[in-house]
This record gives structure tokens, C-alpha cells and sequence, in this order.
């Protein structure tokens, strides 16, 4: 008996060679995948750029992708020709002159209220400069917008019609008004009437033009946004005469470009073009005069214009990149000027957009 159980062991043992033998090379082939259904292990190395920075792709691709407003005289709008001007629109001139040393190599994409936030997300935009409150969950993880320096300091308003006898938000108890949705402009008014123990029927639309429209045409007693816009937006009306701006400021609306958060080299490329603008504007640096300033004996001239100190090369930008954004596009107080100055229809005071040492809220940290 103990006879053929040693020669089954044996056997076994044979059988169990034999079985690893044969069972080894079919292994090798996993391990270097050959099939088109093994190729998506390689994915990640087909797409170099996006293992780094946003930046990288921008200047691979050799242009700015830039959601904007195309309804908002002064800020963003497109004429019929297609060409996109305005005080948003000069600020993704001004990335695309700093990043790719061509104000003009920006392709604009319309970015409404409601899809603005997701266009970035997905990456259809590089940048949005679309008159975009900075608000704490828009910049919340929730959200995941990360936001630029505030390039305009607005509050929200309210257009009545001049004979309709408001004077206050508080004529306004049972109104109708036309609202944008998405907006913080939406809940804003909800919370100011409701604090008011106002009643009030929201007529919402999804853009600023049907927005503006429907009150035209009378469908709302009131129409409420931004008061930039609302200034923009009444020269568009059928009569721009007909209607006023009420006092009161219902909120705080500090407007200001976004990135996608989780890129901080991005971000910090345009961050510091923002900076930039506002401090060629403190430093007295203009699209006119940048040659001459190009040999300023000012320390902080000559780092905003990189003639030293390298700040453009800690950004991964070109050291003169402040001198193509201000060359191209000109400072803070150009582009403001240009697109809502005194010598356009709107004639927007600076009031808080100007700069610090003349009691505004402009401010850039040091070019250092």
C-alpha cells in the first residue's frame, strides 16, 4: 500500500512540472500588451501636456481660448462682422500678448450665466472674463473655479422707467422684474426684497438680451443686474432716455476673471498679467511711453518690464511679457478708458476701480 501511494505522489509531482511548465509562457504576453484592447494603459503618455500645466497646451497650441459675454456694450459684445470688443475682452488680450506675444491670437467663446462655470471645468476655455462675481461658493471646491485678481468693483442695481413713479426699491413692493438666471443677480434680489418684506414676481431669461428685452418691452416694472450693465445695457433700449438707475446698491459684485483650480501655473500666469495691467497704471507705464520706460532707473519698472529680475522666467512666461501685454493692450487705465471712459456712451466713473493712491480699491502686490 505505502508502495502505490509513493508512486502516485510521484506522479503527481510530474503532472504538477509538467502544468507550470506549460503555464509560464502564456503568462509573458500579459505583462506587454500587444492588442488594441491593451491600449488604453498607454493612455496617459499619449497626452503629455496634460500631465502639466494649462500653460504648456497655450503655447503648444498657439492660441487663447476665452469665454466672454457677446451682450454687454463695454465689456463684451460682438459686432456684425463678428469682431469681439470690450473691457472683458481686452483683459484676454491682454493674456494672449503676455503668454503668446499676440494680443489677436485669442479665439472668444460665449459663455452664459448658466454654462460659464462648466465650459472651464470641461476645459472648452482656457480663461473666462465675463463679468463673473467672486463669490465664496463659486470658489469653493464645489464649484472649482479659481479666481483672478477682481478687475471691477461693481454693485448690483435696479432700471425703472422714469414715469413710473419709483423712486426706491421700497415703490417696488408687488413689481415684476426681469432677471438673468444663474446669476448672482437672481438670489441677490430674493434676499434684498425678502429683507425688505417686499413681494415681488422674478420674470427670469437666460441672457442678458432677452433679459433686457422683455423689459423693453414692458413685460417687468424693473430690470436688475450689475449697474455697469445696467449703464451698458440702456443704450441698447428702444429710448435710453426713458429710463433711470435707482441709487441703492443692493450688493457687493466684485467682478473678476477664472481659471480651473487644481493648476497653479496657469493661474499664476494670469494672475500676475492682471497684476500687471494695474500696476503699469500706478507706475505710470503706458502703451505710449513703454520705450522710454524701458530705461527707467525705478526698481519695480524695471521688473514689471523685465529688463531685471527675471519675474517672467519664475512664471514660465517670456521675461518681457508685461512689456507685450502693455505694448498691445495698454495698462489698467487704457483699457478702462478705451471701453467705458469718459469719451464713450457710458462715461463710467472709476470710483472703486481706481487705483489706491487715489482712494480706489486697485492694488497689485510688489513686482518683487
Amino acid at each position: 500500500m505505502s508502495k502505490r501511494l509513493t508512486m502516485v505522489s510521484v506522479a503527481l509531482l510530474v503532472i504538477a512540472i509538467i502544468y507550470s511548465a506549460c503555464a509560464a509562457p502564456a503568462a509573458a504576453p500579459a505583462a506587454t500588451p500587444t492588442t488594441a484592447e491593451s491600449a488604453p494603459a498607454e493612455q496617459p503618455a499619449a497626452a503629455p501636456a496634460q500631465a502639466g500645466s494649462l500653460l504648456d497646451t497655450v503655447k503648444q497650441r498657439g492660441k487663447l481660448i476665452c469665454g466672454v459675454n457677446n451682450q454687454v456694450p463695454g465689456f463684451g459684445n460682438v459686432d456684425v462682422d463678428g469682431n469681439y470688443s470690450g473691457f472683458d475682452v481686452d483683459f484676454c488680450k491682454a493674456v494672449a500678448a503676455a503668454v503668446l506675444g499676440d494680443a489677436n491670437a485669442v479665439e472668444y467663446r460665449y459663455a452664459s450665466g448658466n454654462d460659464r462655470f462648466i465650459l472651464v471645468k470641461s476645459g472648452e476655455i482656457d480663461v473666462l472674463f465675463r463679468n463673473t462675481t467672486w463669490t465664496t461658493t463659486r470658489d469653493s471646491a464645489e464649484v472649482g473655479m479659481e479666481f483672478m485678481p477682481v478687475n471691477f468693483y461693481d454693485g448690483q442695481g435696479m432700471m425703472v422707467r422714469k414715469d413710473s413713479g419709483i423712486a426706491s426699491l421700497d415703490d417696488m413692493d408687488g413689481a415684476t422684474v426681469c432677471v438673468q438666471s444663474g446669476t448672482t443677480t437672481e438670489l441677490n434680489l430674493a434676499d434684498v426684497f425678502r429683507a425688505r418684506g417686499l413681494d415681488f414676481t422674478p420674470v427670469v431669461f437666460e441672457d442678458n438680451d432677452k433679459t433686457s428685452a422683455a423689459y423693453d418691452e414692458g413685460r417687468c416694472d424693473g430690470y436688475t443686474t450689475d449697474k455697469s450693465g445696467l449703464v451698458a445695457t440702456r443704450t441698447k433700449l428702444q429710448d435710453p432716455s426713458e429710463h433711470i438707475i435707482l441709487n441703492e446698491t443692493m450688493s457687493k459684485e466684485p467682478l473678476a476673471g477664472a481659471v480651473f483650480q487644481g493648476d497653479p501655473v496657469w493661474a499664476d500666469a494670469v494672475r500676475w498679467v492682471v497684476f500687471g495691467l494695474i500696476q503699469a497704471e500706478e507706475s505710470g507705464v503706458t502703451s505710449q511711453n513703454l520705450d522710454e520706460m524701458m530705461g527707467s532707473s525705478d526698481p519695480t519698472i524695471k521688473r514689471l518690464l523685465g529688463v531685471e529680475g527675471e519675474m517672467g522666467a519664475k512664471l514660465s512666461l517670456p521675461n518681457d511679457f508685461m512689456v507685450q501685454a502693455i505694448r498691445q493692450v495698454g495698462n489698467y487705465g487704457e483699457i478702462y478708458n478705451r471701453n467705458l471712459g469718459p469719451d464713450t456712451p457710458f462715461d463710467l466713473p472709476r470710483g472703486l476701480n481706481s487705483l489706491y493712491t487715489e482712494g480706489g480699491l486697485l492694488y497689485s502686490p510688489p513686482f518683487r
